[in-house]
């Protein structure tokens, strides 16, 4: 008896592999998900933000029984020193009106209900699962070798989902070893807290939710930030930064202490009072940027999600990133077998055409020099924090000063740290990064 085989086989049941195994599905292709979890999201503690465009695309009435928690009416961002801040917020009632823009989720509860609709869609989840290996027929993906399921299974198309840690398309050759230089290691905790607790800090109401991004001495000079956000009952906190940073770090800061001294900064401190840490997690994003996407298509396989470098830290957008290419991935292998043609790097070469018109790429191009202007500028996470809250300082307290003398003191004390040349060499690195 030939072994049974599938139109594809997504390998990982992420936001980005159930996207794609979603989608196939939905379409009435034969799909096998495999997930080496005990069940899809039980590897995932953390909270994570869900923007509603990208999953609308993929399940247009998720709202009617998704796990959600709190959606975002307001955005803060925080630039600290030791003591202090200096920071910005956007708050509109615009984001307080369905349907809404943006979500907290908890990733666990998420990924689940998510996995579950693949499964609804008519996918085939195997769980508890490794891939040890693609089965090649000379250059074409046919299949996957797992340590279960009898060993080998096939497929016209293999989608890999399986992480920024991966080794299957290492392995294959697709793409070469990971640096410490293009991958960030992320710390988070959830911290419990009544509801009303967190209503009242944070001046919200039911089901209405804060975000607070972080940069400046937290991350004791190394390239990385912190995050505050809302949850239901609870808060998610944590800080990321470039993994070869921890390791060449002179203090030899761990990852725990840094959120431990994140949590005690005096403006962090008194919104998570109280809070009872229950779950913490460690993992890893990629952070090379536009530069650092590998081939993500070839003959018979495809590359999703962070697998592929695609999620990073720049719009705290990973899982909306994540499912994006995947739906588009599903989207390219739905056309290919509609129009007879053998699944080759050719009739899957429409993904990356996608992917380049898409928001992923877009948006990878244009910030694809802050990774290298941000790996060799640590002043812009030691220097300008420093300057700013001091300059800030000043200008607000009235201690017999003449505005005038403060702010030619302030004017001073940046060309003394940075020089004029400095200056202008930052503001230009600046303005070409994010232009």
């Amino acid at each position: 008896m030939s072994p049974e085989k599938f139109d594809a086989i997504v390998v990982g049941a992420g936001p980005s592999g159930n996207a794609a195994a979603y989608t196939l599905a939905k379409a009435g292709l034969k799909v096998l998900q495999i997930e080496r979890g005990e069940y899809p999201g039980s590897k995932n503690v953390q909270g994570a933000i869900l923007y509603s465009d990208a999953l609308e695309k993929i399940i247009p009435d998720f709202r009617d029984d998704a796990p959600l928690e709190r959606h975002i009416i307001e955005q803060r961002m925080w630039l600290l020193d030791d003591v202090s801040f200096v920071g910005t917020h956007y708050r509109s009632d615009d984001y307080n009106k369905p349907p809404y823009n943006r979500y907290t989720i908890i990733r666990a509860q998420f990924d689940k209900w998510f996995s579950a609709k693949v499964r609804e869609a008519g996918a085939l989840l195997i769980c508890e699962t490794t891939v040890e290996q693609l089965l090649m027929d000379g250059d074409q993906v046919v299949g996957v070798r797992c340590d279960r399921l009898g060993g080998d299974v096939f497929a016209d198309v293999v989608i890999l989902a399986d992480g920024v840690n991966s080794t299957l398309a290492r392995k294959a050759g697709f793409h070469g070893e990971l640096s410490s230089k293009t991958v960030a290691l992320a710390v988070k905790e959830i911290l419990f807290l009544p509801e009303e607790v967190l209503q009242s800090r944070f001046n919200v109401k039911e089901d209405e939710g804060v975000v607070i991004e972080l940069m400046g001495s937290v991350t004791e000079g190394m390239v990385g930030t912190g995050f505050l956000y809302t949850n239901k009952d609870s808060l998610t906190i944590g800080v990321g930064c470039m993994l070869g940073d921890f390791k060449d770090n002179p203090k030899k800061t761990t990852p725990y202490a840094l959120l431990e001294k994140l949590k005690a900064h005096p403006s962090i401190a008194p919104l998570i009072e109280g809070g009872e840490m229950k779950e913490y997690c460690a993992h890893l994003i990629p952070e090379g940027g536009f530069n650092a996407v590998p081939k993500v298509y070839g003959n018979g396989w495809m590359i999703v999600g962070d697998s592929g470098g695609f999620v990073n830290s720049v719009h705290r957008e990973g899982s909306n990133l994540a499912m994006t290419t995947g739906r588009l991935a599903a989207e390219t292998v739905i056309a290919a077998k509609a129009s007879g043609k053998p699944i080759t790097a050719n009739s899957l070469a429409p993904y990356k055409k996608a992917l380049d018109e898409s928001f992923v790429m877009k948006d990878l191009k244009k910030y694809r020099h802050l990774p290298e202007v941000l790996e060799t500028s640590p002043h812009f996470f030691t220097v300008y924090p420093g300057l700013v809250n001091r300059a800030a300082h000043s200008m607000f307290t009235v201690d017999g000063v003449d505005k005038s003398s403060k702010q030619r003191e302030v004017m001073g004390s940046f060309k003394s740290a940075r020089k004029l040349t400095g200056l202008v060499g930052d503001a230009f690195k600046i303005w070409r990064a994010t232009r």
